[in-house]
């Protein structure tokens, strides 16, 4: 056994490095991208299901296209030409607005709502879909594209989405119509306005010439002006007959074959490609800001190594069959043969060595990983004590009581005497124990105690666990979390080595980095670490089967 003052030499002397940041490099990035493959999938699977089902149930949407033409801004803007009035050229943007405004949509619903060609709830529908879009402003059931020149010349297309493709077709038009009288209606209006103008002169005229108080020549010059005003009014009035827009129809909608929505496939896809991107990138972004030891190697910058890496049970099979028996299953039974063997070859000949197991925090698996380690070494022929220093709320007893119904009591030193760890630092020349199973006995923490420090230090550990140690080859020490409570720190002084137990996924490293420096501190011997809990995923390797077959040699003949 090392006394004292050599383990502090030795301890200052194997002090372990502080970590260096670690960088994300993409076999990390691929690993944590991986680990999370498995519910990317399940979540695209199920949208993409969704999206198909959600598309299938929506209705029919088709869609029709009429085109009209402008030439109206080439030459000649407006004016008479020929006895036709053309309408002024429309600047950009305005038959958009008209298409948007009350004027043109109102025609195209008074229109719907007056036809026979749809049926009554299809156009009931399409009129109230235009009525909420116009008081909105946002139409989207009519769509206007442009393909114009620097001059302002080129085609309009009006395309129309119905439920049907016969009210597709009917839609369109319509409002195509609508556009064309909308926009002969702004020829018209200034030939209305020159009549009325007209109407007005002429009835002056007529006045004055009814007072009959005027001289020959003023006479003779307002029946001049009637004359003049009258063929004007007549011109005008053949104007309007000849009026024309700057707009003219080129195609007139025809039917669509053919669906334009909903397409359940393409959205299932395009839905499925885009939580696959999302998931993959939340998942790459997760893995560059998870600071939790995820591997081995994310645990090789603190300079300690890493004994073993234990997969994680399955809650079924420890209910079912406790923690002990559930490890000695193929996958757990190998990787706590991995650390056995790696503890032992660091150890070298146990003879009654100590070695304390603890964690950063509570949870992460350290009192089941010391029952799990106290039976692998016991299978190899070593007596092992298992020692429950946890005295807030020791474990160990409620672990093997799952195992094993009614346990023996094995007399540790003296004769009957304390029964739990408690007890037995006041005591501890008259100690037993429990007789666990064949080469394991276990010293139980006993009830929650609150001041567990307080006892520890005025108990002689060093005397106590030297004479506790000498009937055993090793001694496994279940301690608090060092993070949690000072007790870790005050038993570690007196053991010769200390494991620390890393949940995957779970123990940060900065936890990892503060409790290697207060064992520093305290000068606590570190060993290495225990990754407990290994997901499926993240192990290398593949479980390893037996196997025996047997094939009879052929006679010769």
């Amino acid at each position: 056994m090392t006394d004292y003052p050599q383990m502090e030499s030795r301890r200052a002397a194997q002090e372990p490095p502080e970590p260096r940041e670690q960088e994300i490099e993409l076999g990390t990035l691929w690993n944590g991208v991986r680990r999370r493959l498995p519910v990317i999938l399940l979540a695209t699977g199920i949208i993409g299901a969704g999206v198909y089902a959600l598309s299938r149930g929506q209705p029919d949407v088709f869609e029709a296209t009429a085109s009209l033409v402008t030439t109206g801004n080439s030459s000649n803007p407006g004016g008479i030409r020929d006895s036709v009035v053309t309408a002024a050229p429309l600047p950009a943007g305005a038959l958009q607005e008209a298409l948007n405004g009350p004027v043109v949509l109102g025609r195209i619903i008074v229109g719907l709502r007056s036809t026979e060609r749809i049926p009554q709830g299809l156009r009931t529908a399409l009129a109230e879909d235009l009525q909420r879009e116009l008081q909105l402003r946002e139409v989207s059931t009519l769509q206007l594209q442009n393909q114009l020149d620097f001059n302002g010349n080129g085609i309009y297309s009006v395309t129309a989405r119905a439920g049907s493709p016969a009210a597709a077709k009917f839609l369109a038009d319509l409002s195509a119509q609508a556009l064309l009288d909308w926009d002969r209606g702004r020829a018209l209006s200034g030939i209305q306005r020159a009549e009325r103008s007209l109407r007005a002169q002429l009835a002056e005229v007529e006045r004055q010439l009814t007072q009959g108080n005027q001289s020959d020549l003023e006479r003779q010059t307002l029946i001049s002006s009637r004359a003049s005003l009258q063929r004007a009014l007549a011109q005008a009035g053949i104007q309007a007959e000849g009026a024309t827009g700057s707009l003219e129809l080129v195609s007139p909608a025809v039917e669509p074959l053919k669906r334009v929505a909903p397409k359940p496939t393409r959205n299932a896809i395009l839905a499925g490609l885009l939580t696959l991107l999302l998931g993959t990138g939340l998942a790459a972004l997760r893995t560059v800001t998870d600071r939790t030891a995820r591997s081995e190697d994310d645990l090789l910058s603190f300079g300690l190594p890493t004994l073993g890496s234990v997969p994680k049970l399955r809650r079924r099979d420890v209910v079912f069959s406790g923690i002990v028996r559930a490890a000695r299953q193929a996958g757990l039974y190998e990787a706590l043969g991995f650390l056995r063997v790696n503890l032992l070859t660091r150890l070298g000949t146990p003879m009654g060595q100590r070695i304390m197991i603890s964690s950063t925090a509570p949870g992460e698996g350290k009192s089941s990983l010391t029952a799990t380690l106290a039976d692998t070494l016991a299978n190899s022929g070593l007596r092992v004590l298992i020692i429950d220093a946890d005295m807030r709320r020791g474990t160990q007893q409620d672990v093997w009581d799952k195992y094993e119904s009614s346990h023996n009591w094995f007399q540790l030193s003296g004769e009957g005497g304390a029964r739990t760890l408690q007890d037995a630092l006041l005591a501890p020349e008259n100690v037993q124990v429990i007789e666990a199973e064949r080469g394991v006995h276990v010293l139980p923490a006993g009830p929650g105690l609150q001041d567990s420090m307080g006892l520890l230090n005025r108990a002689p550990l060093n005397e106590i666990l030297t004479s506790w140690s000498r009937s055993y080859d090793l001694v496994l020490i279940d301690s608090p979390p060092m993070l949690a409570l000072a007790d870790g720190l005050i038993l570690g002084r007196y053991v010769d080595q200390v494991l620390i137990v890393v949940e995957e996924g779970k123990t940060s490293l900065n936890a990892v980095k503060q409790t290697l420096r207060r064992a520093r501190n305290a000068s606590v011997p570190v060993l290495g670490f225990i990754l407990n809990k290994v997901s499926a995923s993240s192990q290398e390797a593949q479980g390893y089967g037996y196997g025996y077959s047997y094939a009879p040699r052929k006679r010769e003949a």
